[in-house]
């Protein structure tokens, strides 16, 4: 099994989320739970190649100084 961070939040009578490794690809629900599985197929379409334009979160690993 495969975890997957994701950020959500209510808006009115919606509930609004993306994926954190996705942050522009937003989707929405009518309940948390519909937006778990809205938030579900995003992932499978995004990992599958189909990226819509998305940007993906990377991180650098920086060297804390340079040698002198």
């Amino acid at each position: 099994m495969h975890s997957v961070k994701s950020v959500h939040w209510q808006d009115g009578d919606w509930w609004l989320g993306y994926l954190e490794e996705y942050q522009d690809c937003w989707t929405q629900g009518e309940t948390l739970q519909d937006l778990v599985e809205n938030l579900k197929d995003l992932y499978l379409d995004l990992s599958d190649g189909n990226r819509f334009g998305g940007h993906k979160v990377g991180e650098l690993v920086m060297p804390r100084s340079a040698p002198t």
